[in-house]
């Protein structure tokens, strides 16, 4: 869930039963290869949700 916009940066929030997962995006047309794979990772959730 989208929590906030700060610059050019979209702010994404999901609340686990242990804590909450922060998760900034860039909000860019085209991101670099690192910055999708750090992306995914620190949300957990399986690479094939982000192929198309």
């Amino acid at each position: 869930m989208e929590v906030r916009r700060q610059g050019s940066h979209i702010i994404m929030q999901k609340k686990l039963s242990e804590g909450t997962l922060t998760v900034p995006v860039p909000n860019h047309a085209e991101l670099r290869a690192g910055t999708l794979q750090s992306i995914i990772r620190q949300s957990g959730l399986p690479r094939s949700d982000f192929e198309s």
